[in-house]
């Protein structure tokens, strides 16, 4: 039998080389290189100001890099298919759910923007919500909209920028077993967060940004030990960061 099929299934879908990026004459990224595999759930940590959000928006296509490569299987004809969820999302609160997708597809020049719109709705566990205003929606659910508007174009990456910073834990649980939904089904997920104890429990790696360089790129086990809650994993975290003299 043929090796061909395993060793396409080990390709990179998403390959990240020596990239760098400059604010005039400061450095908000310098020489980050990694690897994303199909169904990773890989969380990009760090104190403010490290990089996270800039990495994140540069993969999507929002900003430029000023310097290095990004390629694999999301980049086809210098396009990425890189779904990309902000911090704040970009929704219309007087329309629907139904409405914001709708347009957001159409922007989005998707081929068949109402059959995005249904599958997103059933992905997302939205139907029940389609005809509400996102206004009047909990904060889990508008970010489940938020999510969905990634998610539109059906991309093989999926960059979410802090997604639960606002939610409360009953909120973050759902919005994690979507997530991890995804990843099981195939699509890569980079997203970063404060919250370790996500890092911990959903993340299959674990890649530290301090002043726009990588430290660490690895397990959450090797970042954060075995540690028996979000309290254990930032004092954990703290103390690799004391560790480098980063505090």
């Amino acid at each position: 039998m043929s090796g061909a099929p395993a060793e396409q299934a080990a390709e990179p879908i998403l390959r990240v080389e020596g990239l760098g990026k400059r604010f005039g004459e400061r450095s908000a990224l310098s020489g980050v290189s990694f690897e994303l595999g199909a169904g990773e759930l890989v969380a990009v940590v760090g104190p403010n100001g490290a990089g996270k959000t800039t990495l994140l928006s540069i993969l999507a296509g929002v900003q430029s890099a000023s310097a290095g490569t990004v390629s694999g299987r999301v980049t086809h004809g210098g396009a990425r298919e890189i779904g990309w969820a902000p911090q704040q999302a970009a929704v219309y609160g007087r329309l629907t759910v139904r409405e914001n997708l709708r347009l957001f597809a159409r922007l989005e020049r998707v081929s068949d923007a109402d059959a995005a719109v249904a599958r997103m709705l059933e992905q997302t566990g939205l139907a029940p919500r389609a005809e509400d205003r996102v206004e009047d929606l909990s904060g889990g659910n508008r970010q489940r909209v938020n999510v969905a508007l990634a998610l539109l174009a059906d991309p093989l990456v999926l960059a979410l920028d802090e997604p639960t910073s606002a939610l409360d834990p009953a909120q973050r649980a759902r919005l994690w077993d979507f997530v991890s939904s995804l990843a099981a089904r195939g699509k890569g997920v980079l997203f970063s967060t404060h919250h370790l104890g996500e890092v911990r429990r959903y993340a299959t790696r674990a890649i530290v940004l301090v002043e726009g360089e990588m430290l660490f790129d690895g397990s959450p086990c090797e970042l954060l030990g075995v540690v028996d809650g979000e309290d254990d994993a930032e004092g954990v975290f703290l103390r690799f960061l004391a560790e480098r003299g980063l505090q």
